[in-house]
């Protein structure tokens, strides 16, 4: 059984009622560490040594956040410059994170369509996340592509909601239980595309 880390990252997470119904949906399961990266440092003095610990302890690392300005909050950007350190993370001798997971569980304002290259900003997802495809292969990690919510400004019913919480609890478990077939999701859009196709009967 794997173990996973979700860093989550929202600096107003009241007002998500998103994020926190996925937050919800895995909080409590067996082998998931919720790791809350605003509450945790509010001030963003990141513990450099306790970020790395909890890396080099859990197989699966998940970074779950708002799509802010096509990219990441800001606390995900400083985790990033002080955590991934050259003869830690990459480098001759950077080897903590080989062979670990990496993916992002993102959501976001705009729906599938704007994010196309013929849509309102010219890229798509995988496009504008893939200088974390880049950090992962960097530091030899896995990389998969992002869980993705979309269409949030639009306005998300409840069922809805239920649904994405669903999903991204059967995404984690299959993670954690090696039910995933990572060969398969590498090739998806989204993580979340077509969730039967890639998570395998236990």
């Amino acid at each position: 059984m794997k173990k996973i880390l979700i860093n989550f990252a929202h600096p107003a997470r009241a007002r998500s009622k998103i994020n926190n119904a996925l937050r919800a949906a895995v909080e409590g399961l067996e082998n998931v560490t919720i790791n809350d990266l605003y509450a945790n440092y509010p001030d963003f003095l990141i513990d450099v040594k306790r970020e790395q610990r909890l890396c080099e302890d859990h197989d699966v690392i998940i970074f779950q956040h708002p799509f802010y300005w096509y990219s990441t909050p800001s606390i995900i950007n400083e985790w990033l410059d002080l955590v991934l350190e050259h003869g830690w993370a990459y480098g001759s001798q950077g080897r903590a994170l080989e062979g670990k997971i990496f993916l992002q569980a993102i959501t976001a304002g705009g729906d599938d369509s704007v994010y196309q290259k013929d849509g309102f900003t010219a890229f798509t997802i995988r496009e504008l996340t893939s200088p974390y495809c880049a950090m992962a292969k960097l530091c030899n990690m896995n990389w998969l592509p992002p869980f993705t919510v979309l269409g949030i400004h639009r306005g998300l019913s409840e069922e809805t909601v239920k649904v994405y919480a669903e999903d991204y609890r059967r995404v984690i478990i299959a993670l954690r239980d090696g039910t995933l077939d990572l060969e398969k999701a590498r090739h998806e859009q989204y993580l979340n595309s077509d969730l039967n196709s890639i998570i395998r009967r236990p």
